[in-house]
């Protein structure tokens, strides 16, 4: 997962996107990053600037955050190596020495263990056993956050204090990639999501091969390399994202913030990206930057939160032109959406269940069209 701000920088994010990488903006501010607890194998940042020791550490105890134990943390350029490069990045020795020296000491309260450092890149590791490493150091002055929900971080600060790594699943219970997919995930096997049992896991994803393999039949382009960045708007357990799995494309696992169920650290677990988002609120992405978008009982999840009509201009402001929705929802809802969608140029139809009409879930699919302002008016004119 890429993330930047826009600034001087502004497009970076856009041409990630369109090389098909994935990409939100995002900055690291105040607020925790919209992501669970170890979340990430590795977190990386080259010649971001950030003032890491600033504020006694706080943003690196945000990374330590997401960071699973035995994760590495690499950083590149300021400050790393100053000694060498100080002149040619037109900064004081004293300020840049003075830079390292707190990284260094918020690395080690942190219990992550310096591996390599060459060039103007460092490398860290933090430790499989960082709770009880950081318990054991003499005079520590390491304060352990109180929260009971360390994924509690939509528009929450950032606090000053280190996250405790037991609790959150277990990282030796990770399998490898791609095997990880399916295999049931620690946070699951562990009965810490409340209301998903390891059967009901298994359930979803024979769920989830059944429908997209309905999808495939009804959209013959998906997996054919047309369709790369695609949203998955109400990811659940991320059944969609693991069935629709290929070298080709990538899903960005939307969690909704009202959710039911808290599953974006399951969805990491898989070996998926996600991200928390309110959809009554605008997406951290682009115009025109995803190809094919789907959701999953979303309407019904935000009936009466906020307008059916917000969330679908939304979705027609990222989704390129040509690009695709698939919507599966209850028929009722689905009927008031099309109302909406029969004013927004998209060429649509409304599909019965998979299983057959008698099942009252629906599927509607439908293509954005590529049209200009002079073919609204001239239609209005009509």
């Amino acid at each position: 997962m890429s993330f930047a701000p826009r600034d001087s920088h502004e497009a970076q994010v856009q041409f990630a996107l369109e090389r098909g990488v994935p990409a939100v903006i995002g900055v690291l501010g105040t607020i925790k990053m919209p992501y669970p607890s170890r979340a990430f194998d590795m977190a990386h940042c080259s010649r971001c600037l950030i003032p890491w020791g600033a504020a006694d550490g706080i943003l690196m105890l945000e990374v330590d955050r997401v960071l699973r134990p035995g994760g590495y943390w690499v950083l590149s350029g300021p400050p790393i190596n100053w000694k060498t490069n100080f002149k040619a990045w037109q900064r004081p020795k004293e300020e840049l020495q003075e830079e390292q020296r707190k990284v260094e000491e918020i690395a080690k309260l942190l219990c992550w263990e310096k591996k390599s450092e060459k060039g103007e890149t460092a490398i860290w590791q933090k430790r499989l056993d960082a709770d009880s490493c950081r318990s054991a150091q003499e005079d520590s002055e390491a304060t352990f956050c109180k929260s009971a929900d360390p994924d509690d971080v939509w528009y929450n600060k950032m606090e000053a204090c280190i996250t405790p790594s037991k609790g959150n699943g277990d990282v030796e219970g990770l399998k490898p990639f791609p095997e990880r997919l399916f295999a049931v995930p620690p946070r699951i096997a562990n009965g810490l999501v409340s209301g998903a049992s390891i059967e009901a896991y298994l359930e979803d994803n024979k769920k989830w091969k059944k429908h997209v393999s309905a999808y495939k039949k009804i959209n013959k382009l998906i997996d054919t390399g047309r369709y790369r960045n695609i949203m998955d708007m109400n990811s659940g357990l991320g059944g969609f994202a693991a069935a629709l799995h290929s070298p080709t494309l990538w899903v960005m696992n939307v969690m909704p913030t009202i959710a039911e169920k808290n599953t974006l650290g399951v969805i990491y677990e898989r070996g998926l990206i996600g991200i928390y988002h309110d959809w009554c609120e605008a997406f951290s992405t682009y115009p025109r930057t995803y190809d094919l978008i789907h959701a999953n009982d979303l309407f019904s999840l935000y009936k009466d939160k906020c307008d059916f009509e917000d969330i679908l201009l939304e979705m027609d402001r990222i989704l390129r032109p040509e690009g695709a929705v698939i919507l599966r929802d209850n028929v009722d809802v689905l009927i008031k959406a099309r109302k909406i969608i029969g004013g927004m140029k998209w060429d649509f139809k409304l599909m019965d269940h998979e299983d057959g009409p008698l099942v009252p879930e629906k599927i509607l699919v439908a293509v954005k069209k590529y049209w200009t302002v002079e073919d609204n008016n001239s239609t209005s004119t009509r």
